[in-house]
């Protein structure tokens, strides 16, 4: 299992994601992955960086770690305009690029009509994250799909590399059926919790554990030290600077 983790960029200074970005990956972690929201959630008075130019700025900042959103949904951009962000950053990036895509929920319509974005019925949406899917494989880019329900299993299942579950349980990662399952949460506060966490989703069959950690990586990275099968237990047993 690659273990990633989410970067700090609810702020108005972009600094603090990229010094966490070059952090993991020189203490070797898989991936670094970046929210797709117009403020934290819940909390419309915190800044938010917006994925694709953040994305940018670690394509020169970083040389082999995975970067990714979890997840760019669609219908906040014009699909052909989220395809195109996309067709950018493959540029830059390459292989390294992994395409996190999802519907929203309920959380995320207030963002959208508090911007005067339009925010249509469900099925709408799952058209488009189904087109949105194919093009981006087309071009390929690998693509998860972010989502619990049956429906939009089935368009993981349909059209993309991976379905990508937010805090699921190990139950739960176990029934999905016929494609990749990687898993995406807060995780615990301390890292023996993280590494008995990050065990678990493995044995579990996870792909990839995307650990959102409040208090930024170094809890993560010291947890991924103490596991002899992540890339992370194989470096030097200390966290870079």
């Amino acid at each position: 299992m690659k273990i990633a983790v989410t970067l700090p960029q609810f702020a108005r200074d972009v600094e603090p994601a990229i010094a966490a970005a070059r952090k993991a990956e020189a203490a070797g972690l898989d991936g670094v992955f970046v929210f797709d929201h117009l403020w934290a959630i819940g909390r419309p008075e915190r800044p938010a960086l917006t994925p694709f130019p953040l994305l940018g700025a670690l394509a020169s900042e970083t040389d082999e770690i995975t970067l990714g959103t979890l997840v760019a949904r669609v219908r906040l951009l014009a699909d052909t305009v989220l395809v195109h962000h996309f067709l950018t950053l493959q540029r830059m990036v390459g292989d390294r690029l992994v395409a996190g895509l999802g519907t929203g929920d309920a959380l995320s319509a207030a963002e959208n009509r508090a911007f005067g974005v339009g925010y249509p019925a469900i099925e709408e949406r799952r058209a488009a994250l189904s087109d949105v899917c194919r093009r981006l494989r087309t071009a390929g880019i690998t693509t998860w799909v972010g989502g619990s329900s049956p429906a939009t299993i089935a368009v993981a299942q349909r059209e993309a590399d991976a379905v990508n579950l937010w805090e699921g349980t190990p139950a739960q990662l176990q029934a999905v059926k016929g494609l990749p399952v990687t898993w995406g949460g807060i995780v615990a506060p301390e890292p023996p919790q993280i590494a008995a966490q990050l065990e678990s989703l493995r044995a579990a069959g996870a792909t990839w554990a995307v650990c959102a950690a409040p208090h930024g990586p170094d809890r993560v990275i010291e947890a991924a030290m103490t596991l002899e099968w992540s890339r992370a237990g194989n470096r030097p047993r200390a966290i870079p600077k």
